[in-house]
């Protein structure tokens, strides 16, 4: 039976107009139990509601504001900027390289939360004065936060409360940190499918790797680093979650798209690799990567090299 994520169960939100949806606190707790994690049903038990046993949805947006916040301390430790840029600077380099698009190139950022991520690359200028940035989570509160502390550090990046996919301009490369988990079952391939089906030149996912010692690193650390329950909760449930690198070539697989894992399990060290990428690019692009990588471009493999690295 699949591991729930409490954060997942606490907020709703209705696909099409993205309006909050009322969620009753006995509904998540039943679900939880049937799923054994007596723990984290005793976590939402002890969370506030209002009439009718539904959950108060600004007591959940302040809880859940506080656990980014936590999560963005454990990004700056992880350095989850410079790995990103490690592969964006080069992808980007390839996309100028290959074609002439339109300018401004956009970035967008899949679930954003707090948007570390963006305001990192915007703060850094890292990827260049021709990228615009911009995230997008389905969370209105967190998109608010991200808004808010992007104005206050002074910052040129852009939030936007909904679907990604919806967006009015065409994003010219998709990102992610810590999202991959939480698409189960057919989602994963569906989310890759979107992508692939956009005028979107490339995609680069960063998710945790699915080591044997993933569950106990992401208990120490979050056990260390997050003061709330649900924070260690969902810390150590993200681990068990992760996705096999078999899993993703075969999800990112999609028609049009070349997919590449960079740093596979086979060429990485369990005790040191926390995240690792999968990438999707347009075939005309590999090239061009693999010159902009250089050496590190070994490190780059497909799904016909992965059974080698793998064995």
């Amino acid at each position: 039976m699949p591991h729930l994520e409490i954060s997942d169960l606490i907020t709703a939100t209705d696909p099409r107009s993205g309006d909050r949806l009322p969620v009753r606190r006995g509904d998540v707790i039943r679900q939880l139990e049937e799923h054994g994690d007596h723990r984290a049903a005793r976590i939402v038990a002890s969370l506030p509601t209002g009439r009718d046993d539904v959950l108060d949805p600004h007591a959940v947006d302040r809880l859940l504001v506080g656990v980014h916040t936590e999560l963005q301390r454990l990004s700056e430790e992880l350095r989850i900027g410079e790995r990103l840029v490690h592969l964006l600077g080069p992808l980007l380099a390839a996309v100028r390289a290959a074609a002439t698009p339109a300018r401004p190139l956009r970035l967008v950022d899949v679930g954003c939360g707090l948007g570390y991520l963006i305001r990192w690359l915007a703060a850094t200028h890292a990827l260049g004065p021709d990228v615009e940035l911009i995230g997008v989570d389905l969370d209105a509160a967190l998109v608010g936060e991200a808004a808010r502390l992007a104005r206050a550090e002074g910052l040129h990046c852009r939030f936007v409360h909904g679907n990604a996919f919806d967006l009015p301009e065409a994003a010219t490369v998709y990102v992610s940190t810590g999202v991959l988990h939480h698409f189960r079952g057919p989602a994963l391939a569906e989310f890759f499918r979107a992508q692939a089906s956009s005028p979107a030149l490339a995609f680069c996912h960063y998710d945790i790797a699915a080591t044997r010692l993933a569950p106990v690193g992401a208990w120490a650390f979050h056990r260390a680093r997050m003061r709330h329950p649900l924070g260690r909760h969902d810390g150590v449930v993200s681990a068990l979650r992760a996705h096999s690198d078999e899993a993703l070539l075969r999800a990112a697989a999609a028609p049009g798209i070349r997919p590449l894992l960079y740093e596979p399990r086979g060429m990485s060290n369990p005790f040191c690799t926390t995240l690792r990428p999968v990438l999707g690019i347009r075939p005309h692009l590999e090239a061009p990567l693999r010159r902009a990588l250089g050496r590190a471009s070994r490190r780059l493999v497909g799904p016909e090299q992965l059974a080698e690295v793998v064995r």
